[in-house]
């Protein structure tokens, strides 16, 4: 899917689960089931890693646009109803993430207050939050945005899915909300556009970030041996 209304669209109508998968994660497919069975059962998967595009259009000689799920996101917050009370909810990290969060989406126009936004758990392998459940269920949010890392956010999203009484738009951004508010580095447009976000983040904490992104070079032999198929579940 490289088309962020297309999927807004569908998502706000009728709900369902969009990811946004990236390498780092992705190259853990034949082995956690968890994360496996969250992408197959979500609605919209989003071409967000670059490494992966990239070899994608290589191997199977296919052109698909790359849409980074900050782009995603800055067209997420366009929408109207984000200006309306209680339309959204929003998961976070960490008390400082929240605040920091929270703050630039009021200042940006989103209505948002803190009784939208739940700070995360420490999640077991299996997911179990009837917290979260009860939270949602008794507001009812039209959009629930997932701001947790990547790997975690995925099975989370498919739990809520399953688990809710109605059926809301559950948008997996990860980190993007804090690549605009300043709790990650600030990316620039056209640095995302060109595909460099990894690049921005590993040079802001190459330790952190850096080692992150060079495990990701285990997708390439998954790549190309599996190449439209999905790998081989392991475990």
């Amino acid at each position: 899917m490289a088309d962020a209304q297309e999927a807004i669209d569908q998502v706000r109508q009728s709900g369902g689960l969009v990811v946004v998968p990236a390498a780092p994660a992705l190259k853990n497919l034949a082995h956690d089931l968890r994360y496996r069975d969250a992408l197959l059962g979500a609605d919209f998967a989003i071409a967000d890693s670059t490494l992966m595009v990239l070899l994608w259009n290589l191997i199977q000689r296919d052109h698909i646009p790359k849409l980074s799920g900050l782009k995603y996101l800055r067209v997420l917050l366009e929408q109207p109803e984000f200006h309306q009370p209680g339309s959204s909810f929003w998961i976070m990290p960490t008390p400082a993430a929240a605040q920091r969060n929270l703050s630039w989406l009021q200042a940006n126009g989103t209505a948002v207050t803190e009784d939208d936004v739940y700070l995360a758990p420490m999640y077991d392998r299996i997911i179990d939050d009837p917290e979260l459940l009860r939270r949602l269920n008794e507001r009812r949010p039209q959009h629930i945005l997932l701001g947790i890392g990547g790997g975690t956010q995925e099975p989370l999203g498919f739990y809520l899915k399953q688990k809710l009484s109605y059926q809301p738009a559950i948008h997996g951004i990860g980190a993007a909300i804090s690549f605009l508010s300043g709790d990650q580095v600030r990316i620039p447009a056209w640095a995302d556009d060109l595909g460099l976000g990894w690049l921005w983040r590993s040079l802001s904490s190459p330790s952190k970030y850096g080692a992150r992104y060079w495990d990701a070079r285990r997708l390439v032999p998954l790549l190309i041996r599996y190449k439209d198929k999905l790998p081989n579940a392991v475990g």
